[in-house]
C-alpha cells in the first residue's frame, strides 16, 4: 500500500531543503516556527540493468504475444513521448529496433518511423526531434513530430462515448504499431501509460479535445483506473486502433528505472499502476496549512502548462484557504498559446471559471478550469523563470521563496504545518 511520511508533531528547527528546479536545484531554509513534514515517494529497488530488464519482458511480454510470434510487417511504428516526459527513449529505443531487426531481418531501417508523439503540445523542429531521438540512436529510420492539427490523419470511427478516434496517419497506417511510454499519477486519467501515448500523443486535436472534455465526471481523478470515463475511454480507443506491443516504465522521484513493462497496453498499464501507487500514493490524516512543492524539475517544469499538474495535487494535501509555494523553472514558457490567450482575456480566476463554464469543454482553455479551481480556494505564489507580468495575466504571481515562506509562517495564529514536496507533479495524496 502506498505510504505515509511524517516528521514527528513537535516544533522543528530551522531546516534546510534543497528541491529540484528546471534542470538544477533551490534551497530553502524553513522557518523554526513551523512543524515541518517531508512528503515524498516511497523508494523502490532501482534496475540495476534496465537494458536486461528490457530484454526479459519482451521476452515473456503480458497479456501479448513475443515480437517473434507476429507476421512479420512491411512496416513499423514506434511512438514516443516529447520532452514533457522523462521516458528512457535514449536507452529503450535502440534495444526495441535491434529486436524488431532480429525478429524481421528483412525489414530496412528505412521501413521504420519513430513517432515523437507531441499530443497539442507544438510539434518540434529538427533540433528538437535530435534531442528525443539522438543521432545514432535509431540510424536510418524515419523520425517525425505528431502535429495534431496539421498530421495527416487515419480514421478508425468513434468511441461508445463519442470520442473521434483520428490518429496520425504515417502511425496508424502501419503494419506493426508500438510504443515507448511512462506511467505516472495523472490528474483525471487516473495514470498515464498503456494506449495513452498514442490516442493522446498521436491524436487528432478533435480526439483529445473529445477524450478530455470527461474530465468532469466525479471518477476522473488521480490514481483512479475502474469507473474512470476519461481512461476507459482511452483504453477503447487503444483496442480500435491495434496496438501489438508496448513498453512503459515506471521511475522513481529521481527519474531512475524501477520497473519495466512489455505487451498488451492493458495489461501493461494495469501493472505498472499497481507499482506506480506504491511509489507516489501518500496518506495525509490530517491536511497542511502551507506546502511548498516543486514540480521535480526538469522536465515536470518545463512549462507552465505542465507544472499545473504539480499545483492540483500540491492542493490535495493543504487545508481550503491555506498557502501553496509552487517551485517551477518553466524554462520553455507557458505553453500552450490557447491556454495563454484564453486565460488572459479575463481579470480574475473566477471570471476565467464562470465564463468556462458557458462554453462548455474547449482544450487548452480547459487549463485555465484546473488552474482556477485551485486559485479561488488557495493562495498561491510561483518562483519561476517566466516574466511575471506574463505569469499576472494567467492569474499568478511571482515571489522570491525565502521571504515569501518566512512571511507566512510569521503571519500565521499558531504553528503551522508546513509540508516540503519534492516530487508534486507525480506524489498525491488521500486521507489516511
Amino acid at each position: 500500500m502506498p505510504r505515509s511520511f511524517f516528521e514527528p508533531a513537535e516544533v522543528m528547527k530551522s531546516m534546510q531543503t534543497t528541491l529540484k528546479y528546471g534542470q538544477g536545484h533551490l534551497t530553502l531554509s524553513l522557518p523554526e516556527r513551523a512543524r515541518i513534514s517531508i512528503l515524498e515517494p516511497s523508494r523502490l529497488p532501482v534496475l540495476d540493468n534496465p537494458e536486461a530488464a528490457c530484454e526479459q519482458v519482451m521476452d515473456d511480454p503480458l497479456g501479448g504475444l513475443r515480437l517473434e510470434e507476429v507476421a512479420p510487417p512491411k512496416t513499423v511504428a514506434i511512438a514516443v513521448p516529447d520532452e514533457t516526459r522523462p521516458a528512457p527513449v535514449k536507452e529503450l529505443l535502440p534495444l526495441m529496433l535491434k529486436r524488431i531487426r532480429r525478429a524481421f531481418p528483412n525489414l530496412r531501417p528505412e521501413d521504420i518511423t519513430i513517432v515523437v508523439a507531441s499530443g497539442l503540445h507544438p510539434p518540434l523542429d529538427d533540433a528538437g526531434l535530435r534531442r528525443v531521438v539522438p543521432e545514432g540512436v535509431a540510424p536510418g529510420c524515419r523520425i517525425i513530430s505528431h502535429d495534431a492539427l496539421h498530421s495527416p490523419m487515419k480514421d478508425f470511427g468513434r468511441t461508445s462515448r463519442g470520442t473521434p478516434v483520428r490518429i496520425n496517419a504515417c502511425f496508424a497506417e502501419a503494419d506493426l504499431r508500438m510504443l515507448i511510454g511512462t506511467i505516472d499519477p495523472h490528474q483525471f486519467v487516473g495514470f498515464t501509460g498503456g494506449a495513452k501515448a498514442v490516442v493522446i500523443g498521436c491524436g487528432s486535436d478533435g480526439t483529445i479535445e473529445a477524450n478530455h472534455a470527461l474530465m468532469f465526471h466525479d471518477r476522473a481523478k488521480v490514481a483512479n483506473i475502474d469507473g474512470n470515463p476519461v481512461r476507459m475511454d482511452i483504453d477503447e480507443a487503444g483496442r480500435m486502433i491495434g496496438l501489438q506491443m508496448i513498453v512503459n516504465v515506471v521511475l522513481d522521484g529521481e527519474k531512475r528505472p524501477v520497473r519495466i513493462l512489455a505487451g498488451e497496453p492493458e495489461a501493461v498499464y494495469r501493472a505498472g499502476a499497481e507499482t506506480c501507487a506504491k511509489i507516489y500514493g501518500v496518506a495525509v490524516s490530517e491536511k497542511f496549512d502551507i506546502a511548498v512543492a516543486s514540480c521535480g524539475g526538469h522536465p515536470k517544469d518545463i512549462t507552465l502548462y505542465q507544472a499545473q499538474k504539480g499545483l492540483a495535487h500540491a492542493a490535495q494535501a493543504v487545508k481550503p484557504g491555506g498557502k501553496i509555494l509552487l517551485i517551477a523553472a518553466c524554462p520553455q514558457g507557458v505553453g500552450d498559446d490557447v491556454y495563454f490567450e484564453y486565460v488572459s482575456r479575463f481579470p480574475t480566476p473566477e471570471a476565467a471559471l464562470e465564463d468556462f463554464k458557458g462554453i462548455g469543454f474547449r482544450m487548452g482553455a480547459h487549463k485555465s478550469f484546473l488552474f482556477g479551481r485551485t486559485l479561488i480556494a488557495f493562495e498561491v505564489a510561483v518562483v519561476t523563470e517566466l516574466d511575471p507580468a506574463l505569469l499576472r495575466k494567467c492569474h499568478l504571481r511571482a515571489c522570491e521563496p525565502q521571504e515569501t515562506v518566512e512571511k507566512w509562517v510569521e503571519d500565521f495564529p499558531g504553528i503551522p504545518r508546513l509540508a516540503v514536496i519534492p516530487n508534486a507533479n507525480t506524489t498525491y495524496f488521500y486521507p489516511g
